[in-house]
């Protein structure tokens, strides 16, 4: 496996390191990161964790929605053009958090962030690994997408090393100005690089699995007139609901947990090393089976992690939990873009992930809000993991009857 991703990347290195450095850029506006600057936003406006909590949700679930009509954009224009575009808008949404001084433009700094950030950076590097790359898309995707792990391990550090010497505001601004001067002259430069077909694959579309050349290509319609789409969405939305709402509501959980924030903190590396080799194994098991058959699988460890959480306590259960759900996340990234690829086709890629994308970011909307609910009305955080655990394994049997018993 080592062998094949050398080749690999020796062969194709432009746009394999354009997806990844995109991927982490996109980092700035995953809840991971913007957790950092929670408390400093509560703190400097005055807002409770209800409301601050509810402006995140307001935010994500807006920039959601426009994921849905911009991000199939893509498939129109060209990629230079797009990226430019997007830089352009992390770049605003830096600024304007920088220069925060109530709610309202909090709102609006949050949500330019969320849709740029964990919309359309991610979406951008994603859809352009899987037009890119045909009989290599698994591993072109897990390299790629190694730049959420990358900034899981480092930014946190990162983040706390701004704040400490600049203050929080001052911190969005340097973040500001490292996209225009930093990324976009990188970005545009191993784009031009990538166009030159010596180091890129252009294979026809076809599967690699089968050798068949795959169904004619699906649109959005196609994909939500299809009952499978419908079965599989519980399974693929599972993680980036469960997995914001744990984070964004961290002070709850940790106190019941008995884990400090210090230590949760250091966890996090384990969980973006589990991210990262789990993505790379996982690409290179799509290349050689498909993301059909390896879709029903992806979710067993975020079960275990759920099952486990609600079950035990001790510090090692920290470890365990953050190891599985990275695990889960990291194998599931390859696994389910692939799958929209072999089954739809590549020709409306751009359209069927942007709706995709910008579901996710909607579940993302979501689970703050109910997660504080239940907060709020009493439920424990063992509890809370146990019912999170039953939604995996149902959303996992009813996966079984859509697109995993394909062949």
């Amino acid at each position: 496996m080592i062998q094949e991703y050398l080749r690999f990347i020796r062969h194709s290195w432009p746009m394999l390191i354009f997806g990844m450095m995109t991927v982490f850029m996109g980092n700035f506006g995953q809840s991971f990161f913007v957790s950092w600057f929670g408390s400093s936003f509560q703190e400097s406006l005055g807002l409770s964790a209800t409301s601050y909590g509810s402006a995140y949700s307001m935010a994500t679930l807006a920039s959601g929605l426009l994921l849905m009509w911009i991000g199939g954009s893509i498939d129109k224009i060209s990629l230079e053009k797009f990226i430019v575009f997007c830089t352009l808008g992390l770049f605003l949404a830096a600024l304007t958090l920088w220069q925060t001084n109530n709610l309202t433009m909090l709102v609006i700094g949050l949500f330019l962030l969320r849709f740029f950030g964990q919309g359309l950076f991610p979406h951008t590097a994603i859809t352009t690994m899987i037009k890119e790359f045909s009989l290599n898309r698994g591993k072109g995707l897990s390299v790629a997408t190694a730049g959420v792990p990358l900034g899981e391990i480092i930014l946190p550090s990162i983040a706390v090393f701004l704040i400490t010497q600049f203050g929080w505001q001052q911190s969005w601004l340097v973040i500001a100005l490292s996209v225009p001067l930093l990324y976009l002259p990188l970005a545009l430069f191993f784009i031009k690089r990538g166009k030159n077909k010596k180091y890129t694959e252009h294979q026809p579309t076809v599967d690699s699995n089968t050798s068949k050349p795959l169904k004619e290509d699906g649109t959005r319609r196609t994909l939500l007139a299809d009952y499978r789409f419908w079965l599989a969405l519980p399974t693929f939305l599972a993680a980036p609901f469960i997995v914001t709402g744990i984070f964004i509501h961290q002070g709850f959980f940790l106190p019941q947990m008995g884990w400090t924030p210090i230590f949760f903190a250091n966890c996090f590396v384990f969980y973006g090393i589990a991210h990262w080799l789990s993505s790379m194994y996982a690409g290179a098991m799509v290349d050689r089976f498909s993301g059909r058959q390896l879709f029903k699988y992806y979710p067993i460890p975020m079960f275990f992690a759920l099952l486990l959480a609600s079950l035990l306590t001790g510090n090692w259960v920290a470890y365990a939990l953050l190891i599985l759900l990275g695990t889960a996340i990291g194998s599931g990234s390859p696994i389910v873009n692939a799958l929209w690829a072999e089954v739809y086709g590549t020709k409306h890629i751009g359209r069927i992930r942007a709706l995709m994308a910008s579901l996710a970011v909607i579940s993302t909307s979501i689970s703050p809000i109910l997660f504080g609910y239940l907060i709020d009305n009493g439920i424990t955080g063992s509890k809370l993991f146990f019912w999170l655990s039953m939604y995996v394994l149902l959303a996992m049997f009813v996966a079984f009857f859509s697109y995993a018993n394909e062949k």
